[in-house]
């Protein structure tokens, strides 16, 4: 008997973590993703507070189309949203979902909008 789908990602996810980490000047940029939407948060581990959030249940973000589109969509308001808030860098956590489909497509669409990771 194997790993369920939910053990799988959350060893994956402390392996990660064990890695990566955020400051005040780097935060780490991590992805939620449901079934339905997705969530993305700049994150300072050394203070244990949120710096900034974006999710596609927000009113400003449009949601047509499939989930990959709305991820970009969401990718891209984020990252115009963190360069406007004077954060230029982070570090990339996919949070344990493989990088691929809507992970990929969010983290694609930050890239573009101006953040470095």
């Amino acid at each position: 008997m194997g790993l369920t789908k939910l053990e799988r990602r959350l060893r994956i996810k402390r392996r990660i973590r064990k890695i990566i980490s955020g400051t005040t000047k780097k935060p780490r940029l991590s992805v939620f993703r449901s079934n339905k939407e997705i969530y993305v948060q700049l994150v300072d581990d050394v203070s244990g507070k949120t710096l900034l959030a974006a999710s596609s249940r927000e009113k400003g973000i449009k949601a047509d189309g499939n989930k990959v589109a709305t991820a970009t969509a969401v990718g891209k308001a984020f990252g115009e949203k963190a360069i406007k808030a004077g954060f230029s860098s982070c570090a990339f956590d996919r949070n344990g979902y493989l990088y691929h489909g809507r992970v990929k497509a969010l983290a694609e669409a930050a890239r573009e909008a101006g953040l470095k990771f």
